[in-house]
């Protein structure tokens, strides 16, 4: 209309020339193309979801769409690599962090530098960051450091569950990260296995029962008016969930990590999948695919599970993502034959690619391969699609920055209070005083004993106490690696009269224990594991790692004892259980060490019920309940109660 009415004007007067007219044309031109500028339907939060993907896919170039299915560590993420090929996402490996005990406010301005040269790019298009919250916010200093998921499980309890996904995803928030590589949903069914502390349960119905729980923590509550399988999460705090590592990483041959599942496809789907139609039924964003095998096919290019059974059955309709380097390590050796690996893995259903460090060379693989119909365009739009849909869900176009007050909520008093609730709640009383001397319990132990011994390497020491996927992907020793925390040791002391006497000795000389041993009321004695994660925890025997089984001997034999294993799954106790006078399983508590003391003490009961079969020894493995042939020490759901001590 503007175009018209000026034309007219111009010739009715008799005043235009036709260069005049021809640079109105232009003028009006241009005016239309600004004006239709202005609205980008992708960039509308009121349009659907699904409106917001389509208009957004199809104005994408293929090096953008490649781009989004990029994620490379956060090492590489330089401005100008994420603008030069619009990289999708960003992780931080186990460990990665900005700096040595990076504060909030350091996370958040490395996050906003990378996402400033995101949204620089042609189309805008943010990038989701991620990292490994999978008991807290365990790569970021002075963050709440929870339980592992093996002593969750040993809760019972799912609206704590839920809690702790909540503060997990404001502590991650806290740090401007808005994805975290979390729920572990497997379904250990043999400890032997490195990564069965991420697991709630050997029991499929308990890993559900969490699985349900854990999601609508991280993500928010998903209405039961929310499409099925469509991702959902539930704004500025909360986080997009992923849960891992599909299928029957917790079932492989002997425990082994990233070995074959020997199964039939009824008992996979019975024991191992149930966990991830929770997962889906919540509105899980993203799922992540198992290094392991299933009947001898790796599960990266398993196109059957991963689309036919996980898209198509089960309608889930956020992004698959590979683990870490996942696509290099189907062959052997690992990188070989990339090429091909790349389109296997792609042409499977897999989304989003953890490269994490090659990521020209696999940009420009899948872009070749695309460009010679090696690689289907369709598969390529549908994980773009899948990708996009997630981050639209996440209200990321729409807050693609850190919230700067949420900073405060890293290792807040709350959060702690919280996880100190949950290690009580978690600790599980194996053996209270029945058979051994007098017969008479030993817990609640007095706080008015005139002298004590407390020993043992895990008694004063954080970074064992907490485990592996703390700090590091592999956890470390030492009392400053969290920033803060309690120790077992400093608990007792906080929790004892002031005018109690304490012996403190990580490896005591029975010598000296024998010289005092009149003296003592009582000691406790905290042995256990020493952290790891994954395959470096593979453990074929599951005996308590030296000293422990010594100093159990050189203390229980002569003192009345409590022991204290700090540990990720059961370990082989059996040959010391005469000389203990009570046995806890604290599985791997983390930063709270106050929660120990609170039962140990009776300011709370014992309440822990045992969420794995514990075994006699090994040659029993795999053992699980419900299995015709079972004969445990302490069988799935044991755990001794006690009541609050009555200090009245």
């Amino acid at each position: 209309h503007l175009l018209s009415s000026r034309s007219e004007m111009a010739m009715q007067t008799g005043c235009c020339s036709a260069a005049a007219v021809l640079l109105l044309l232009v003028v009006a031109a241009a005016g239309a193309s600004v004006a239709g500028a202005t609205y980008v339907r992708y960039k509308d939060p009121k349009q659907p979801i699904q409106a917001r993907v389509e208009d957004l896919l199809g104005r994408m170039r293929i090096e953008e769409k490649i781009g989004q299915m990029t994620q490379i560590e956060r090492h590489n993420a330089s401005s100008a690599v994420i603008e030069k090929y619009f990289v999708g996402s960003v992780l931080s490996g186990g460990g990665s962090a900005p700096s040595e005990k990076a504060s909030a406010a350091t996370w958040q301005e490395m996050i906003t530098k990378m996402q400033k040269a995101a949204l620089s790019t042609r189309l805008g298009i943010p990038i989701i960051y991620g990292i490994d919250a999978v008991h807290g916010n365990n790569n970021a200093y002075n963050a709440t450091i929870f339980p592992h998921n093996v002593g969750l499980g040993a809760t019972r309890d799912p609206d704590l569950v839920k809690r702790i996904g909540r503060a997990t995803a404001l502590e991650a928030r806290a740090t401007g990260i808005p994805y975290t590589f979390a729920p572990c949903v497997a379904v250990c069914r043999d400890p032997r296995w490195g990564g069965c502390y991420e697991s709630f349960s050997e029991d499929t119905k308990l890993v559900q029962l969490m699985t349900s729980a854990v999601i609508p923590g991280l993500q928010g509550d998903v209405s039961t008016k929310h499409p099925r399988g469509v991702p959902f999460v539930g704004g500025s705090k909360h986080v997009a969930a992923c849960a891992k590592h599909f299928v029957g990483d917790g079932g492989t041959h002997h425990g082994i990590s990233g070995n074959n599942t020997v199964l039939s496809f009824h008992d996979l789907m019975r024991i191992h999948m149930p966990p991830y139609y929770d997962a889906v039924i919540k509105g899980v964003a993203s799922v992540m695919i198992s290094y392991s095998s299933w009947n001898g096919v790796k599960m990266h290019e398993n196109k059957y599970l991963i689309t036919q059974i996980l898209k198509e059955k089960m309608h889930f309709r956020g992004f698959v993502i590979t683990d870490w380097q996942a696509v290099d390590k189907i062959t052997t050796p690992p990188h070989k034959h990339y090429y091909h690996s790349i389109q296997e893995t792609i042409h499977a259903g897999i989304d989003m690619v953890m490269i994490p460090f090659d990521y020209p060379e696999f940009v420009a693989d899948v872009q070749a391969q695309v460009m010679r119909g090696a690689i289907k365009m369709d598969r390529i739009n549908d994980a773009v699609s899948r990708i996009l849909r997630v981050k639209f869900a996440m209200g990321l176009f729409e807050n693609p920055f850190p919230e700067h007050s949420l900073a405060a909520q890293l290792g807040s008093k709350e959060h702690r209070e919280l996880a100190r609730e949950a290690v009580r709640k978690s600790l599980v009383l194996l053996k209270n005083g029945k058979g051994r001397k007098d017969g008479k319990p030993v817990l609640p132990l007095s706080k008015k004993a005139k002298k004590i011994l407390v020993v043992g390497t895990h008694a004063h020491d954080l970074g064992l106490q907490c485990g592996g996927w703390t700090k590091s992907w592999q956890g470390q020793a030492g009392n400053g690696i969290t920033g803060h925390g309690t120790t077992i040791l400093e608990a007792i002391k906080s929790a004892v009269d002031k005018k109690t006497v304490i012996d403190y000795s990580e490896h005591p000389d029975k010598g000296n224990v024998s010289k005092n041993e009149d003296e003592y009321d009582y000691a406790v004695v905290v042995v256990g594991e020493h952290p790891y994660a994954a395959t470096a925890g593979d453990n074929l025997n599951l005996t308590i790692p030296g000293p422990g089984p010594e100093v159990i001997r050189k203390v229980c034999e002569l003192v009345k004892c409590v022991v204290v294993l700090v540990s990720g799954r059961p370990l082989v106790v059996e040959p010391y259980l005469d000389t203990i006078d009570a046995l806890v399983a604290a599985w791997l508590p983390g930063t709270e060490g106050h929660g120990v003391a609170d039962v140990l003490f009776g300011d709370h009961g014992f309440s822990g019920k045992l969420p794995r079969t514990w075994v006699r020894s090994v040659d029993q493995l795999p053992m699980n309940y419900g299995d015709k042939l079972y004969d445990p020490l302490f069988p799935f759901g044991f755990g001794l109660t006690t009541k609050p001590a009555d200090r009245s």
